[in-house]
């Protein structure tokens, strides 16, 4: 008989949904790439967002993480009940390989954090060759997945310190500006005025979106695991809403404290790459500690890419295998080890990363591979999300075929011009994502950089494109030798 008494089953509650959540949305990093790209206006840049975009989409995957609360597929499950299982394969691959370059720049991360953990400064890009750092990326992935095939519950151990330690360190990153202007310190940005909060629209300016959505999407990564959840339809959006409150505080608070301690008219060159360490190092030095900010954020930093790298691989590859319809997969994808997880999935995620990571690291130097890579995920993520808005359209458009405990926005005609305005921008902006913002036009690791960004979505989408072909080569073959 089945067991249904809810005491022998462990649920995950809605804050810890949250936190799983928070180490795949937004981080300090997050923060210092975006700052690097528009300095301070990026403050003004944020607060639009959070409110045009942020709070809606984080509701819009509460309502439909609410409607599908029984589906452990999470966004390919949206897609394939409001589009068919055809558009639901497709939408569970785009999703699943857009997220492939960022868990490349998760071990990235993790890689430059041990760098300065060990030498307490920048020097790793100088000590490393780009095949190096490749290949220290290829052995993190290994690691991983056997964490994640071996340790149970490795899951929410990394999320719940890895999460709860990153927020820790930014609250106190921007507690320790206010003391610091308290104690009548000056902002080193010169000059400090209203100006510089206003956004000079170019063409740079346009590119950089791409990267501001890319760090603030990524909220339904906790959509598989609304079915492990006590009461899923109610619980759920509380989880989206204590994710929204946490990322408008990052953002604002810390971009600003940004502009205390850095002077956002002239950033370092490497500022993405180290940027979020120089902060932590400024801010000892100003307080006079020494390293000792520094090393606890390395620290932090490198428990939170942790927890980045086994919520992605986790959750993205659930999100492909467990409700993608079986006839577009070959039959090694499909399997399960004696924990029930795609272990073979896993491998596949491994391949493309280093594919990813071989042809990033053709560009001159680390500095130049690590922009690219983020940049990357400023392009297919972005667009790989207008599959959400495109659900959450369909299932409006037909409320009375999806009943929500949880309902954002109760006019229908309403709730579809948002979600039609999230789905404009998002394409819009993922588009613009292309032009490479870190480069100088016209030199010629700008065209490399462009090249990248055009080729390595491509071939993602092809792999994508072929294996629906060998499950098909399968069946036939399978049906001949019957």
């Amino acid at each position: 008989m089945e067991d249904l008494d809810p005491q022998s089953h462990k649920f995950i509650s809605w804050p810890v949904v949250a936190l799983m959540d928070f180490v795949t949305v937004i981080g300090f990093d997050d923060i210092i790439y975006n700052f690097q790209n528009q300095g301070l206006a990026v403050v003004t840049t944020w607060i639009l967002m959070l409110f045009v975009f942020v709070v809606p989409y984080e509701m819009i995957v509460g309502h439909l993480g609410s409607v599908f609360s029984h589906d452990g597929g999470g966004m390919s499950s949206w897609v394939r009940h409001t589009s068919g299982n055809l558009w639901g394969y497709i939408c569970a691959w785009t999703y699943w390989v857009s997220g492939l370059p960022y868990i490349v720049d998760v071990a990235n991360s993790m890689v430059i954090s041990f760098g300065w953990l060990i030498y307490g400064n920048n020097s790793l890009s100088n000590r490393m060759s780009n095949a190096m750092f490749a290949l220290l990326t290829a052995v993190i992935f290994t690691i991983f997945i056997f964490i994640e095939h071996r340790l149970k519950n490795s899951l929410q151990i990394f999320s719940i310190i890895g999460g709860g330690a990153m927020f820790f360190m930014t609250i106190l990153y921007v507690i320790m500006t206010f003391v610091y202007l308290g104690q009548g310190g000056t902002p080193h940005t010169e000059p400090f005025t209203w100006k510089a909060f206003l956004p000079h629209v170019d063409m740079k300016y346009l590119g950089s979106f791409a990267l501001i959505i890319f760090a603030m999407n990524g909220s339904e990564f906790a959509a598989p695991y609304v079915t492990e959840m006590k009461n899923g339809k109610r619980d759920f959006p509380k989880a989206m809403w204590m994710l929204a409150i946490m990322t408008g505080f990052l953002t604002v608070l810390g971009s600003f404290a940004l502009g205390i301690f850095f002077n956002a008219h002239h950033l370092p060159h490497d500022l993405k790459m180290n940027g979020s360490y120089y902060a932590f190092q400024k801010m000892g030095s100003e307080f006079g500690l020494g390293q000792f900010f520094l090393y606890a954020f390395a620290i932090t930093q490198a428990l939170y890419m942790m927890a980045q790298l086994a919520v992605l691989l986790d959750a993205g590859t659930r999100m492909f295998l467990s409700d993608t319809a079986k006839k577009y997969l070959p039959r090694a994808l499909t399997k399960l080890d004696d924990r029930g997880l795609p272990i073979n999935g896993y491998w596949l995620t491994t391949a493309i990363c280093t594919f990813i990571m071989v042809a990033s690291a053709t560009l001159p130097n680390m500095n130049s591979i690590f922009n690219q890579l983020l940049n990357l995920n400023g392009i297919v993520s972005p667009y790989t999300t207008c599959f959400l808005f495109s659900s959450f359209i369909l299932v409006r458009l037909h409320d009375d075929r999806y009943p929500s405990d949880f309902v954002y926005i109760k006019n229908s005609k309403l709730a579809v011009a948002v979600g039609s305005w999230c789905f404009a921008i998002t394409f819009i902006f993922a588009t613009l994502g292309i032009w490479p913002v870190d480069e100088k036009p016209g030199t010629s690791t700008f065209y490399h950089v462009l090249i990248l960004n055009i080729l390595e979505p491509l071939v993602m989408l092809a792999i994508g494109a072929i294996l629906p072909l060998i499950a098909k080569y399968q069946r036939q073959k399978a049906a001949s030798q019957a």
